[in-house]
């Protein structure tokens, strides 16, 4: 029997989502468990920028999470010490001066696409322009006939966040857990970014009533860094027509061994469609992504962690997926040529469709032979 091994102490260098901008626009601080530590988000009531402190106040340590913003600081709820958003203490009511070293961490944020982002680097590195969040300029112009985002979030505990971002490279689990048959597997890492271009068809075996289950799909899904993936998906609907989504898919890690995974969906409408309508698809849709990541949280919470895993010729690029994932765990000089350089790989579906076409249709055959159910 395998031995679990644990995962590195080593969060990721990047760019990491924290959740929707308007979670944290309601006037009242709010925690994040993340990085081994607890944060405090605030916006400021005089700038109106949202500012993400280290939570524990280097007075005494009180919470700032379960403080009180004040113009554009947060007040610690044991002694009133007035935090800015620059790390700076700015105040302290009963004092008749600030020391000096009164600072505490500051994290750098972005916020794209609706979202907010803290930059994460073990070596307290400023982010490099050119590994960034790519705005979704298609989807939030002024015409924009999207939907709103349905976002939701769930705490993986037992698992490193990589089983998640291995899924991109996996193209056998999509059958077996998912119930969908690939009919194209190609991925794609170059510098930061790594695409999974999929084509895939349901399985007729599954019986699963997941919103839609009984539609084909095509995806272009792309993590930009170590945590944030856009997933852009077109479903044909028999009428030359196309649905056309975007799934939002990251996550930021809590400690080694669990993680924060978010995922959010917008619809296009379609003509006729009202905005109303679109949001009530959008909804619909998060519920069976929903649905594939329980399938996903399902086998992690059961398996073991396995660096140097046994592959087949049916599996996709494990190894090549894992050397580009490392250059976000490695300080920025030792980041190697051969983690950025542009790969490509195609998985051969026939065999496996093949395969996959006869277990199907021995799974009808006994669905439907006499009494049986």
């Amino acid at each position: 029997m395998s031995t679990p091994r644990h995962a590195p102490a080593r969060f990721a260098r990047g760019w990491h989502c924290l959740g929707l901008v308007r979670q944290f626009t309601d006037g009242q601080p709010h925690e994040i468990e993340a990085f081994g530590t607890k944060l405090a988000v605030f916006r400021g009531q005089d700038d109106g920028r949202l500012h993400v402190l280290d939570a524990y106040c280097r007075h005494m340590g009180g919470d700032l999470a379960h403080g009180t913003i004040k113009g554009d600081t947060l007040a610690c709820p044991f002694h009133d010490w007035r935090w800015g958003g620059d790390g700076k203490c700015a105040a302290i009511p009963y004092a008749q001066r600030v020391p000096p070293r009164a600072r505490t961490r500051a994290w750098t944020t972005l916020e794209e696409n609706g979202q907010l982002f803290v930059w994460h680097d073990p070596q307290g590195n400023a982010p490099d322009p050119g590994v960034t969040i790519p705005r979704m300029d298609w989807i939030d112009d002024e015409a924009s006939d999207w939907s709103d985002w349905s976002w939701d979030s769930v705490l993986v505990e037992g698992a490193h966040c990589r089983e998640l971002v291995d899924n991109i490279v996996d193209m056998a689990h999509f059958f077996y857990v998912h119930h969908s048959v690939p009919t194209r597997f190609t991925n794609v890492f170059e510098g930061h970014v790594a695409t999974m271009y999929v084509e895939s068809t349901p399985r007729r075996d599954s019986g699963m009533e997941l919103i839609g289950a009984d539609l084909s799909l095509r995806s272009d899904a792309s993590y930009h860094g170590p945590s944030y993936m856009i997933d852009r998906i077109w479903q044909p609907l028999g009428d030359g027509t196309e649905a056309e989504s975007v799934l939002v898919n990251c996550h930021y890690p809590v400690t080694a061994d669990s993680f924060v995974l978010m995922y959010g969906v917008r619809v296009r409408r379609l003509p006729g469609m009202t905005a109303g309508q679109a949001e009530e698809a959008a909804a619909r849709t998060a519920q069976g992504v929903r649905a594939a990541f329980d399938q996903d949280i399902e086998i992690w919470r059961h398996k073991t962690r396995v660096d140097s895993p046994l592959l087949s010729d049916g599996d996709g690029p494990v190894y090549q997926l894992r050397r580009w994932y490392e250059q976000f765990y490695v300080d920025v000089a030792d980041i190697e040529a051969d983690m950025l350089r542009r790969f490509e790989f195609e998985v051969d579906t026939r065999h496996a469709g093949e395969a996959w076409e006869r277990e199907m249709a021995a799974n009808l055959g006994r669905a439907g032979a006499p009494g049986t159910s």
